[in-house]
């Protein structure tokens, strides 16, 4: 029996209302958005960015979960794996009753017709959804739009005989996922690429100037089975993860079409390459906002605060570095003391523990941001933190752990 799939909530918003605001939302944080996003104790000054935490997918796909635990009481109710990459949410999830098939002891072969599966925001393959189908379990899809419309770029892609050329990582979720839809039609083909240097790298073997072998090894886990270098680099289409740095995407873009002209001609290009920016709003409006943030305050550090596997987080830490000293956070808890702090290096990408981060004495002014999959309390919670160590003070009990609902 093919599975029931509920894409539009399961009718119990009002109902988890209550309980979504008191284990996610924060009242200071709306008072920090009423003071022009400005919060000022002691010799601290902090600025939050004017777009930071859950967007719009995310904040659906939280909702959906906790009404698909409310909707089915009496029945298991299993995540294919985490819902967004906050760790804090995904813990919530778990204390709720729903378990993850990603986790130990935890198999997909186990699931039968009365299970309810919850898609999460990024989607899943398509050899995923099929596999439910055959079981026959309730679904809870809780796909975001903005993937859904990388979807149907890829696809139209793979319908006119184009390979999708996806700015990604070959590893994530929402990459593997988009990746299945470019195959599904007509035997359709895909080339994930993860940065500039790969997109440099594809751009020369395009222009006749690299290695068979070598390429094929590259990019051996990031191509469709069977992918040949020298038939489907002959038509591209461009599109990507959406949380990726939009200007990197963007740039990258410009090079295929570079690319194609050089090796095709003027003529040829509008036959041989599309692109389309399917970076989702909520990740531009994030980085719009922290650019801002940058441009219009001196500030002595930033701290960005989202879980290390998030790449839209990832992407802000970025972007930050490159102009003030960045921490990157996975949580409060990282901000250890004021002399130490435990943080996703962005360089290395590696996390570490710092010490003398935070200035000792005199005014100290502290940008904050924090990704899409992060919720307001643990921006809360990072003000109090830093509230605490930069006025010599402890930490208050009611900051001191994340409060959430039983």
């Amino acid at each position: 029996m093919p599975a029931l799939i509920f894409r539009k909530g399961l009718d119990l918003k009002h109902e988890v209302a209550s309980v979504l605001a008191e284990s996610y939302h924060s009242a200071l944080v709306n008072q920090i958005k009423a003071q022009d996003y400005r919060f000022v104790s002691g010799r601290l000054t902090i600025h939050l960015a004017r777009e930071f935490g859950f967007c719009y997918g995310v904040d659906r796909a939280v909702d959906y979960a906790y009404q698909a635990r409310r909707r089915f009481p009496h029945q298991r109710v299993f995540l294919t794996g985490e819902i967004i990459h906050n760790p804090h949410v995904n813990d919530r999830l778990r204390e709720l009753g729903i378990g993850f098939l990603s986790d130990p002891g935890q198999r997909e072969a186990e699931l039968e017709p009365s299970d309810v599966v919850i898609l999460p925001a990024f989607g899943v393959t398509i050899g995923e959804l099929q596999r439910f189908d055959r079981v026959g379990c309730t679904l809870v899809d809780t796909t975001c739009g903005s993937v859904l419309n990388v979807w149907k770029n890829v696809k139209r892609y793979a319908v006119d005989g184009l390979t999708s050329i996806i700015h990604g990582k070959y590893w994530h979720e929402e990459t593997q996922s988009t990746a299945s839809q470019a195959i599904a039609v007509n035997g359709g083909h895909y080339l994930v690429v993860l940065d500039r240097a790969e997109a440099e790298y594809v751009c020369e073997y395009i222009g006749g100037r690299g290695d068979r072998t070598a390429f094929l090894e590259r990019f051996r886990s990031a191509t469709s089975v069977a992918f040949d270098p020298d038939v489907h680099l002959e038509r591209i289409g461009c599109a990507n993860q959406t949380t990726m740095l939009s200007s990197e995407s963007l740039a990258i873009g410009e090079l295929f079409r570079d690319a194609m002209r050089a090796r095709h001609g003027e003529a040829e290009l509008a036959s041989r390459f599309r692109a389309f920016d399917t970076i989702c709003s909520a990740t531009q409006d994030r980085q719009d906002a922290v650019l801002q943030l940058l441009d219009e305050h001196r500030l002595d550090l930033m701290v960005v605060v989202g879980g290390y596997n998030s790449s839209n987080t990832c992407n802000l830490a970025r972007l930050c570095a490159e102009r003030v000293p960045t921490y990157h956070v996975a949580s409060p808890e990282g901000l250890v003391s004021a002399d130490e702090i435990c943080h996703r290096d962005v360089a290395s990408k590696a996390e570490r523990r710092s010490a003398g981060w935070l200035p000792s004495s005199g005014p100290v002014t502290v940008g904050i941001t924090s990704g899409a999959s992060t919720p307001d309390n643990l921006v809360e919670l990072a003000v109090h933190t830093l509230d605490a160590l930069t006025n010599g003070a402890a930490i208050p009990e009611r900051a001191s752990r994340l409060e959430t609902a039983p």
